[in-house]
Parts: structure tokens; C-alpha cells; sequence
């Protein structure tokens, strides 16, 4: 991906942007794990692939809406090639989340606890081992006997290479004491030494010789004649299974002594680790003896030990939660800042970006790099703590001239690591970041705690204006069809529309009969035009959450709109409870925030905007032209929580707290984070301090976890 958009901040992008970005993220994807998992022959780095797709779960983040069906994050692997016959997993077989950095290992620990209620000092053992560079294969053993092999393939239809199978030695034709049903899972793959000597072979028969050991390995297995892998000198870990009639332990490293008891080959580097700093300091000595393995890692697999947590934990779509691979550091580069611009977003938001000499990184020309923040490009963090420190302790900070190093992992988007200070050109001034929008003029400020600048001029700025504008008929808002990016830029331009309100004025001042018609802009024709106007038509019917969401309100985000939409019901009620929530104090206020999932930023933003004339006017200008639809309540006929809202509190023994906000919501009730007189009942468990006692005060009903159960019909 070399062209100038696909640096863009993920927060900066508009709808066509990132639609386009996700068609040829899609196509590249998809192209490169066709030469990955088919074709044996890799056409990008994996870094360059693991940034990839990283970038498109950004997007797909930020724009739920766009989301392919052909999307990355959905798919694992590539589907089987025709030379083999297909075999349809019993599990499927997924892929890893990834890691790259210490602190992703501490908040993937951080992830865990929070969804099993753990505290910090609660016990918590993880297995980490060396992450194969080579091929998944899963071999099935009924009664003992090997019957089965299989490719990964997408995940859930592999590659039928049981005859390929049987000639690598590390894989045993039977086993003794296994369960009577046993799929493992493992890895093929080639040594360096094996590789090398292979090669050698192919070279001196004027064969074709392979790019890397990984390569080798799958198309050695992936042979249609068996006789051909029998020649190639594959071997086999195996580091997990599927399919079960028996567990084989407890434990995530017992079941791994197990496998190596019935006959397999288990990494020796695999570790037991209890906790965060123990999985950084394994991963440090596998790093520090990559060299010397024989045989290709590109990084180390983390693994909640238990197995009763794996199961509680369970999957997301395409992942494990309870497994990471940290993937060691992708490819870095040196190269000369030309320029540092900036770019202001739909909040205001002043963006820095560096303007590199070109350079690649990871396989990829780049010449765009984010600055992040002011704190970033001065060296210091907000509370004054070094980012990148010289040798006598000074911070290092990135001026226009500077050599710095440039970095890509996790991201499609570099970042700079580092500065060359030897190399400083001796006029280079330290940056300094602008107090005025560099598109209107206006102010702009720092509140306390944030780390951003931000333009005050609101939809003054044209830059933010634009910007609001482009994300109120963005897919996951108004989604009006023919009015993307570009419409919306020439039609502020051109002084068509200057808010959302006037996007439904359109047909009134630009249709048929109006003295400057719509069909009559170049590029516009009669159905064109009628198309358009017609699919603005078909938008005065919304949904309160996506109305809500459109507004753009900062903090605001898609599932918070849902969230206050379930909440208040309907429009009119909204409006009044944030005119009563003016002040930030009162029972609307303290309802807002005692919404589960609202903070006080959150709540304030809201209000703010809700109630500041200019904002408010505007709001109601748009409201007038539209039939805001109620926010639909899920089917919970039966439920006898529907409706109420419910407190938790105290420690939660058989659920976490967010298993007991998931089932109460599923049932049709609010969470509320505090007691009031609005709140219907109280679950407390042991503990359970101030809630309880306000519960008592106001006569608010109190069960405690079994009564919780036993109110929902559940054991």
C-alpha cells in the first residue's frame, strides 16, 4: 500500500476513505494469504501482514458499518486448494491475537482478570513457548491410531494430507494411553540445517530451491505425492488439540507433558510463568537465543494455564481469548523529517504528522509518520516523564531536519522511535506547536488531563465543519446513499450545505424548479440527482441511536448512543432529561450518570452539547425535518426483570460483573452504577458497603447472588 492515504490516522479518515482502504486492505489480505497458506510463496513480510490487518480492524472499528463480508478479521488461513480432498474440522482451528509490545502482554493479563474478576494479587498462571514459523496441522487419532491429517485451511476446511503425514517421523502411527478420541494440534516445519541441506539438493538438480525454511516445510507437506514429502525432512511439534473424549489435564502445561508422555514432540522451551513480568522476561530469553534454536520462531505464544478459565473465557470470532502471540519487533528504519503539518479532525482535534524522505519499512515505501501529540514531539509525557531520553537523561525531541527511526508493528501507520541527536542539523529549531487552527484561525487549547490541542472554533472551522458533516452521513449514521465524502466537500464548498439540517432542505432549494438545480452540477444528471434527493427522503426516518451517534457528539461513540437511546426510550424524554441535567446536578443528572457504561466526561459532553444554544439550535433545525424512531427494547416477553433497573454490588462469587450486566441487559433490564430511588433491586454480594445501606434508606429491594439466580429462573 504505497498511496498518500494509507498513512492517514484511523481517526482521521473519512467514510470513502476508509471504504476504499477496506476494498484493497480485503484484496491484499486475501492475496496475501492465498501465497501464505496455498501457495507456499509469501508476497509480503509478516510484519507488513500483521499491519495490514491490524489497519483494517482499526477501520472496521471506527466504521462498523462498512465491514465486508469478505473482511480479513473474519477469515482465518485460505480455503483448500483443489489438489486435496477437503476435511471439515470438529474445532475450528483459529488464529492468535497478537502482542508487540510489553505493555500489550500487561494489558492482555489487565483483559483477562477483568472479564474472570481477579484482582491484581489473585493468582494467575500462564504457559508461554516459542511460536513456530511453519505449518498447522491437525492429526486425529481414534483408538489410538492415527486416522486423519489435516491443513488449517480457512479454519474450518482443511487439507486432506494424511498419506503426507505418516512419512514425517516426529508423528506416531499409534499412540499408547491416549483418550479413544485425540486430535492434536501442532506445527510442521523445517531446521535451518534441513533447509539448507534440501536446498543444496534441489540446487544441484537444477531444481527450484525455496525462499525460507517455512516455505519449504508446507510445500513439502502440501505434496500430491507422498513420495515427495517421504524425500523432505519435515518434523512436527505438537503444542495443543481439538476434539476430546477425555480431558488430557487440568492444566494447559500438564496436558502439554501428557502429549510428550504418549509420544510427541513438545517444545522444551515451554514455560510456566506466573504472571505478566515472569511471560516479558521468557519471551526476553527465547528472543535472546532466537539465533541459536535451529529452526524459525516469530515470536512467543501466552496461554491462560487453567483450562476451566480457557472454557470461561472462551472465543471472540476468529480468536482465543485466553492466547496471545507476542510477535518479536517488526523492521526498523532510518530517515530525515522534511516537514511536520497538521491535520484537524471532526472534534477539533490537531493532528501532527512527519513528513518523511521515503523510506521502507518492512517491505513498504513510507513517508508519512504520526507525532501523536505536542508531549510526543517535546520528549515528555503530560506529567513531565521522558518519552526518549539522551544519554544524560534529557529528553530527545523531534524537530524538522531530524533523523529519526521509524517503526511499524501492530499498525499499517509508522511511528518514530527514536532521534539521532549526532546528526541534528545545527539550525534545526525545536517545533513549536501551534495555539491557533491552522484552517480558521481559532483558538486552540489543552484542557487539563488532555493530551490533545483542540480548535475551539466549532462548526466555524470549515476543517471540522467538513468533517461533521462527512461523518453525519457516514454507514454507520444517516448512510445516505450518493452522498459521500467528496459530495459533501463540494457542497460546503459551494455554500449548498453548512450543517446536517441542510441536507434536508436540498430538494426545497436545489430540485426541480428551483432557479440552480442539483441534475444541472457537474457531474449530476437527472436521475443522478432524483436518486439523491429521493435517498435523503428515505432518511427522515431514524433510529434515535443512529441520530444520536450522527451528531458526533465528542465521547459519543456508536454503542454509547445505543446505550442512552435503551435508556431514555425516545427523543423528546432525551431532550428534557439533558435540559434538566443543565447544571450537572439533579436527579437527571445523577440518573445520566448512573447509566452503567456513561462516565462523567461522557455525561458531561453530552449535556454540554445538548444544551448549548448554538449546538441546541442546530440540533433542533435537524430534529424538525425528521421522525426520530424510538429505541427498540429487546424481546423480553417472560423476563421478570424487563424494564427495571438494577444495581450490583459487593463481590460476585458465581459471575463477574460484566457476566451479570450482559445477563441482566439480555433480559430487558438497566444496570445502573448507583443506588436511587429509581433503582428497582439490588444484588449484593459480601461486601457489599454504602449501596446496601442507601438500598435501606430508600426501601429498595435487595437479593443477594443466589436470590439473583433464583428471581431469573436460572441455577
Amino acid at each position: 500500500m504505497s498511496d498518500e492515504t494509507d498513512t492517514t490516522a484511523v481517526e482521521a479518515l473519512t467514510e470513502a476513505q476508509a471504504q476504499a482502504q477496506l476494498a484493497r486492505l480485503a484484496k491484499l489480505l486475501a492475496e496475501a494469504d492465498a501465497a501464505y497458506h496455498t501457495d507456499d510463496a509469501p508476497v509480503m513480510s509478516d510484519a507488513e501482514y500483521d499491519a495490514l490487518k491490524a489497519r483494517n480492524t482499526a477501520i472496521e472499528a471506527r466504521f462498523p458499518a462498512l465491514k465486508r463480508a469478505d473482511s480479513p478479521s473474519e477469515r482465518v488461513g485460505a480455503a483448500p486448494a483443489d489438489g486435496f480432498a477437503k476435511v471439515r474440522h470438529a474445532q475450528r482451528m483459529l488464529s492468535l491475537g497478537n502482542a508487540f509490545s510489553a505493555e500489550d502482554i500487561t494489558e492482555f493479563d489487565t483483559r483477562i482478570r477483568r472479564y474472570l474478576g481477579l484482582g491484581d494479587e489473585d493468582p494467575l498462571a500462564y504457559t508461554s513457548e516459542p511460536k513456530i514459523d511453519g505449518l498447522s496441522l491437525s492429526l486425529r487419532y481414534e483408538q489410538g491410531r492415527l486416522v486423519q491429517a489435516a491443513t488449517r485451511g480457512d479454519g474450518e476446511v482443511g487439507e486432506n494430507v494424511t498419506a503426507n503425514a505418516r512419512t514425517i517421523d516426529d508423528i506416531p502411527e499409534t499412540l499408547t494411553g491416549a483418550p479413544d478420541l485425540l486430535e492434536i494440534r501442532g506445527e510442521v516445519y523445517m531446521s535451518h540445517a534441513d533447509f539448507a541441506d534440501l536446498n543444496a539438493r534441489q540446487a544441484e538438480r537444477g531444481a527450484k530451491t525455496f525462499a525460507n525454511p517455512r516455505n519449504a516445510a508446507a510445500g513439502s507437506l502440501r505434496q500430491l505425492d507422498p513420495g515427495i514429502t517421504a524425500a523432505r525432512p519435515l518434523r512436527f511439534f505438537a503444542y495443543g488439540w481439538g476434539e476430546l473424549s477425555a480431558p488430557l489435564a487440568d492444566t494447559q502445561m500438564r496436558a502439554i507433558e501428557q502429549l510428550a508422555a504418549l509420544g510427541f514432540v513438545t517444545n522444551p522451551l515451554t514455560a510456566l510463568c506466573d504472571g505478566p513480568d515472569a511471560l516479558l522476561s521468557h519471551y526476553r530469553e527465547i528472543e535472546q537465543a532466537r539465533a541459536t534454536l535451529g529452526y524459525d520462531i516469530d515470536g512467543v505464544v501466552c496461554k491462560v494455564d487453567d483450562l476451566a478459565l480457557q472454557a470461561r473465557l472462551g472465543y471472540r470470532a476468529t480468536t482465543p481469548r485466553w492466547a496471545i502471540a507476542h510477535k518479536f519487533p517488526a523492521e526498523l528504519a532510518w530517515t530525515r523529517i522534511e516537514a511536520i503539518d497538521i491535520q484537524v479532525g471532526r472534534t477539533g482535534a490537531l493532528s501532527p504528522v512527519a513528513r518523511l524522505s521515503p523510506v521502507t519499512v518492512g517491505g513498504v515505501v513510507v513517508s508519512n509518520a504520526t507525532l501523536h501529540n505536542e508531549d510526543y514531539i517535546a520528549g515528555r509525557g503530560a506529567s513531565g516523564e521522558v518519552i526518549r531520553p539522551d544519554a544524560d537523561g534529557t529528553p530527545k525531541d523531534i524537530r524538522v531536519g531530524d533523523w529519526v527511526q521509524v517503526y511499524r508493528a501492530g499498525d499499517v501507520i509508522p511511528k518514530i522511535a527514536d532521534v539521532d541527536l549526532s546528526k541534528r542539523p545545527a539550525d534545526a529549531a525545536p517545533y513549536t506547536f501551534p495555539a491557533t487552527c491552522p484552517e480558521c484561525g481559532s483558538d486552540a487549547v489543552r484542557e487539563p488531563g488532555d493530551a490533545v490541542r483542540r480548535c475551539v472554533g466549532g462548526l466555524v472551522c470549515p476543517a471540522q465543519a467538513v468533517e461533521r458533516l462527512k461523518h453525519f452521513v457516514s454507514r454507520a449514521a444517516f448512510d445516505i446513499e450518493g452522498l459521500g465524502a467528496k459530495q459533501v466537500e463540494a457542497f460546503y464548498r459551494d455554500g449548498w450545505i453548512a450543517e446536517p439540517a441542510d441536507i434536508f432542505t436540498l430538494k426545497d432549494r436545489y430540485g426541480s424548479g428551483c432557479l440552480t438545480q442539483l441534475r444541472n452540477r457537474e457531474g449530476w444528471g437527472d436521475k443522478s440527482a432524483k436518486n439523491l434527493l429521493d435517498a435523503i427522503e428515505e432518511k427522515r426516518k431514524i433510529p434515535f441511536s443512529r441520530l444520536l451517534f450522527a451528531l458526533g457528539i465528542r465521547h459519543v461513540g456508536e454503542q454509547a448512543s445505543a446505550l442512552i437511546a435503551r435508556n431514555y426510550g425516545n427523543w423528546p424524554a432525551f431532550t428534557a432529561a439533558m435540559d434538566a441535567a443543565a447544571a450537572f446536578d439533579g436527579p437527571e443528572w445523577e440518573r445520566l450518570l448512573g447509566i452503567d457504561g456513561v462516565g462523567e466526561v461522557l455525561a458531561r459532553s453530552l449535556v454540554q452539547t445538548m444544551t448549548e444554544p448554538h449546538e441546541r439550535a442546530g440540533i433542533d433545525r435537524l430534529v424538525a425535518h425528521l421522525d426520530v424512531e424510538e429505541a427498540e427494547a429487546p424481546d423480553t416477553s417472560g423476563s421478570p426483570v424487563a424494564g427495571k433497573t438494577i444495581v450490583f454490588t459487593g463481590t460476585l462469587e458465581r459471575m463477574t460483573r460484566a457476566e451479570a450486566k450482559a445477563r441482566a441487559e439480555a433480559l430487558g433490564a438497566r444496570v445502573s452504577g448507583s443506588v436511587s430511588a429509581r433503582t428497582d433491586l439490588l444484588v449484593a454480594g459480601p461486601g457489599a458497603g454504602s449501596k446496601a445501606k442507601k438500598a435501606a434508606d430508600l426501601g429498595v429491594e435487595v437479593v443477594d447472588e443466589d436470590g439473583w439466580f433464583a428471581l431469573i429462573g436460572e441455577t
